[in-house]
């Protein structure tokens, strides 16, 4: 199993670590167009494999493609980083470009190849590489989802003062601080329903918590997050390249699901071999179908944008 991730920086890079510690892969390959950049980063975390007990091969390229011929999974984190402030809408610009560019580079030398977005802003970068590659709407794959349902889930064990480990918990809609959908009708701790420990006030409180969590960390830190993002690419990867079957809102072309069409929106998928095997319909409460359906308009405009 083959993956290569493109974009050397601290997400590419979290990703690369997090996938070559659990294991599965054989080789991961970190492309990037600083000199030097993505073959240091590879040395320096190929100097950790006795340490934490990998046996995956991880290699850097500066722009050399030819390195990353017949990769099964392929992960695009490439384009620039948010700026306290910025939304992620203000990097398309830049960012339809470098995705367009280097989705074609890892197409020519591996046709075959599952495709993960999470370059900014991920619905529409997801869309974009719909419409230039014309791949099967299975193995392109946009990663928000599970980002912001991790977040979510972190949230809502900090105002329940428990394990995370005991929340199960779920975003959709799109992958912007407006456009996310906390289910939270449908949250549970240990199977009970979150709305059994909570207030709505509390649990409201965490919906908006949840929606500026990218927003958040960027303000902290003053650059895009990149611990929570590698661990949420490296989970999907893991699905795909193990056939596991599991369950995550991933940003997927919808051809009628949940009413909606012509676009990459966050839905529950089922993520296999063959990348997104299953589209899952939720029953959801009238509030969530009207916020996704306001959600679907917001990233349609961000859409129109690419023309």
């Amino acid at each position: 199993m083959k993956v290569t991730v493109v974009g050397a920086g601290a997400v590419g890079a979290s990703c690369a670590e997090y996938i070559a510690i659990k294991d599965f892969a054989s080789e991961v390959v970190l492309v990037d167009i600083k000199e030097g950049y993505a073959e240091g980063k590879a040395m320096d975390l190929m100097q950790t494999a006795t340490l934490n007990g990998f046996d995956t091969k991880i290699t850097g390229s500066t722009s050399d493609y030819t390195k990353t011929a017949n990769s099964d999974i392929a992960v695009i984190t490439s384009g620039i980083p948010r700026k306290p402030g910025m939304t992620r809408e203000e990097l398309i610009g830049i960012n339809a470009g470098i995705v367009k560019d280097v989705a074609g580079k890892i197409i020519e030398h591996s046709p075959n190849v599952i495709l993960i977005v999470v370059s900014n802003p991920m619905d529409t970068m997801t869309y974009l590489a719909h419409k230039e590659l014309g791949l099967p709407k299975n193995r392109i794959i946009g990663m928000g989802g599970a980002l912001d349902s991790a977040r979510f889930k972190y949230r809502l064990s900090e105002a329940l003062a428990c394990p995370a480990s005991d929340i199960e918990g779920m975003v959709i809609g799109g992958h912007s601080d407006t456009g996310m959908v906390p289910l939270t009708s449908l949250a549970t701790r240990n199977s009970v329903r979150v709305t059994e420990f909570i207030s709505d006030e509390r649990l409201q409180q965490v919906s908006e918590d949840t929606k500026v969590g990218g927003a958040t960390l960027t303000k902290l830190l003053g650059t895009s997050a990149w611990y929570a993002p590698g661990a949420a690419v490296s989970s999907l990867v893991q699905s795909i390249a193990c056939d596991q079957k599991k369950m995550f809102p991933c940003s997927t072309y919808l051809e009628g699901e949940y009413g909606l069409n012509d676009l990459c929106i966050g839905v529950p998928v089922i993520l296999g071999k063959d990348g997104i095997e299953k589209i899952v319909e939720l029953n959801l409460t009238d509030a969530e179908k009207n916020k996704l359906q306001e959600s679907a308009k917001a990233v349609k405009k961000t859409n129109a944008l690419l023309e």
